[in-house]
């Protein structure tokens, strides 16, 4: 899969764009504030539907313009092509079209272009607290997986209804009785999200190990295990099973805290360097390259899964790379239609500047390509 080009209109700081890229090596320069990383954001609200950098979908329109335009067209690797369209108004009212059809739902957009961002806030990562690596994780299989993204949020839906009822059972008690059925309903949705992250998560720890090493010259070991309160994860019905006898054990303390305790929105990620927690004891180097070789894991995990590889989007990060981890990152991007922004292109390798189509930026404006 390759984006062929880009046409954005009164996006951010551009008033009309227009850009072919190459289907392999794409390196964007400009100085900062000059609309390099509003042009990556802009691909990736074409395949999530929703920035990477803000909540108001207003933000993306130019100032004193009513409406930010952008269309993508891609091609597969089997030769068929699509085309993404979406508009947004000054009052972030968003409208998506794929191949001139309306989306009504983001989730039936995501998966038409699969798309892999790295970016200086994906330190948060390793970093912050659990939600992040939730986010992570739900943001990646619900990209792989429309019946990932339904069950998400169908559980969500569920979660927040036995809140509401645990929050009602202290002034009724009686209502107590009622919770088996969200109860069940709860674990039947969570059952089906813990089998697939473990699965995801077997399969980000086994290639993130294997990037890692190559890209630190063998001298760390990254491992990356699910953190769950189910304890047997061993088939759909036992980690049910575990699940409606955790939640019954914690009738009490759910009531007394008004909300659900256990369960796979309380996951989270183990990310070790030598068998010691990276988010505790590690180096912010450490934890850049650890983070970079997670996202890389994604490339493959994706490839396995939906048979061609994404678009990868790197925002100025091999600035943060020696030119020798530089050369491992090039090397695993081999097969994979990379762009990647930069202020300065004497931070990169010669080779893979001559293997790529550069572009020059400069407020909104393309000085050649």
């Amino acid at each position: 899969m390759f984006i062929k080009s880009i046409i954005i209109k009164d996006y951010r700081n551009y008033d009309q764009l227009r850009l072919n890229f190459d289907r392999n090596l794409n390196i964007i320069i400009g100085d900062n504030a000059q609309g390099k990383t509003n042009l990556l954001e802009a691909v990736y609200v074409s395949g999530f539907g929703k920035s990477f950098r803000t909540i108001k979908d207003s933000d993306l329109v130019k100032f004193n313009k009513k409406f930010a335009h952008v269309k993508v067209d891609i091609e597969h690797d089997n030769g068929r092509q699509e085309t993404i369209e979406y508009r947004i108004n000054e009052q972030s009212k968003k409208e998506f079209l794929v191949n001139g059809v309306n989306i009504t739902r983001i989730s039936e957009l995501l998966g038409t272009i699969n798309l892999i961002l790295f970016y200086p806030d994906d330190l948060k990562l390793i970093k912050d607290s659990p939600v992040e690596r939730r986010k992570f994780i739900n943001r990646e299989l619900s990209h792989i997986s429309t019946l990932y993204c339904s069950d998400i949020i169908e559980y969500n839906r569920i979660l927040n209804q036995r809140n509401e009822l645990l929050k009602k059972i202290i002034f009724k008690p009686d209502l107590k009785d009622t919770l088996d059925i969200w109860d069940e309903q709860l674990a039947e949705k969570g059952a089906k999200i813990i089998l697939r992250r473990k699965k995801f998560i077997d399969d980000l720890d086994r290639i993130s190990k294997e990037i890692h090493a190559s890209v630190t010259d063998g001298k760390e070991t990254l491992s990356v295990a699910y953190n769950t309160s189910v304890k047997n994860l061993e088939n759909y019905d036992t980690i049910k099973s575990d699940l409606i006898f955790k939640l019954s054990k914690q009738i009490d303390v759910d009531v007394k805290r008004g909300f659900t305790s256990v369960g796979p929105h309380r996951d989270d990620l183990d990310i070790l360097i030598n068998g010691i927690s990276i988010k505790s004891f590690g180096s912010q180097g450490q934890q850049r390259t650890a983070a970079l070789s997670l996202k890389l894991s994604e490339i493959e995990i994706i490839k396995q899964d939906v048979g061609e590889y994404p678009i990868l989007l790197l925002d100025d990060v091999m600035s943060e790379l020696d030119l020798s981890r530089q050369k491992d990152l090039i090397y695993t991007l081999k097969n994979v239609q990379t762009i990647i922004t930069t202020t300065d292109v004497k931070n990169l390798l010669d080779e893979y500047i001559s293997a790529s189509k550069i572009t020059k930026i400069k407020n909104g404006v393309v000085l050649d390509h």
